[in-house]
Formats: C-alpha cells, sequence, structure tokens
C-alpha cells in the first residue's frame, strides 16, 4: 500500500525512510519556505510527485467539509488529503485535522512524530457570545483565524470548535 507523506515527514523522516513515499506537488515549495537546506536534501530521495486531479480534490474537500475540519486546511493539506483518499494509501501526518479527515472517510494514519489522534472529531461553529451552534457550512472561509462568521442570534464571532458529545 502506498504511503502518501505530509510535509512533517519530509521534514523530519531520515531520507531512507522517505523512499517510495507520494507527495503532492504543491509541498516543493512549501518544504523550500521551511527549510531550503532540507529541500534540497529531499530533492535527492526516490519519492513520487504527484499533481491532484480535481475529483480527488473535490472528494477530499468534501471529507474535509463533512468533518467541519475544511475552515483549518491549507491548499497543500487538502492536496495531501486528496493524494491519501484517491490513492487509497496509508497516510503519514501529524496534523490532527488531516488525521481526522482521513480517518472519517475509513483510511488508515501513520504519525510521523508525535502521537495520532485517538478518535474522530466532529466540528462546529460555536458562538462566543450566546453559545449557540451550528454545523460548519460549505461556504466558510478557510483560515487559521479561528473566527468563522458572524452568530445569527446575537452578532458574536463564530468559532470552530469540536462537536459535544
Amino acid at each position: 500500500m502506498e504511503r502518501v507523506l505530509d510535509t512533517a515527514a519530509l521534514l523530519h523522516w531520515p531520507l531512507e525512510q522517505l523512499v517510495g513515499g507520494v507527495c503532492a506537488n504543491s509541498q516543493v515549495d512549501e518544504l523550500a519556505n521551511l527549510s531550503q537546506e532540507r529541500a534540497l536534501l529531499v530533492e535527492s530521495a526516490d519519492l513520487v510527485w504527484r499533481s491532484v486531479p480535481k475529483a480527488w480534490l473535490d472528494e477530499a474537500n468534501d471529507v474535509a467539509r463533512q468533518t467541519g475540519d475544511l475552515p483549518r486546511l491549507s491548499d497543500v493539506d487538502l492536496d495531501v488529503l486528496a493524494l491519501a483518499l484517491g490513492l487509497q494509501g496509508v497516510l503519514v501526518t501529524d496534523d490532527y485535522r488531516l488525521q481526522n479527515s482521513f480517518r472519517h472517510a475509513g483510511g488508515t494514519v501513520e504519525p510521523v512524530v508525535n502521537a495520532p489522534s485517538a478518535a474522530v472529531w466532529i466540528w462546529e461553529l460555536r458562538c462566543t457570545g450566546c453559545r449557540d451552534t451550528a454545523e460548519v457550512p460549505a461556504t466558510v472561509t478557510r483560515s487559521k483565524d479561528r473566527v468563522a462568521g458572524e452568530c445569527r442570534r446575537c452578532g458574536s464571532p463564530m468559532v470552530v470548535k469540536r462537536r459535544r458529545a
């Protein structure tokens, strides 16, 4: 089974451990931005670099939307998720949002350095004022910023939080 490597694996694993791993083309720039020296080393590793078909990216967006993880995933994260889904491989990542989305879709995750997430979570929008909740809409803006809109009841900021059981 193919292993789809997140950028954390490219940064932290020895080159021998990367051999045969599948990566998204978009990870080249991300890796260079994080560590130019490491990017040069990784160029010599025997990796499979892939572009992401639109159908796979659409599926990744759908899966991340279902769990509520979409607002906090970057374009590169979505490319990696799309490859893992499309290839039905093992996703190698320490990113808990990627792990959550992929495991929700029935995939297998292998951690890079950290322990894997313990459970699959579903996220929701929660008002910081009145505590009203709502599903994370498909149109929510993707950003690392916690604020994801305004409350329909009181106008306070809505933030993405784990759905309570």
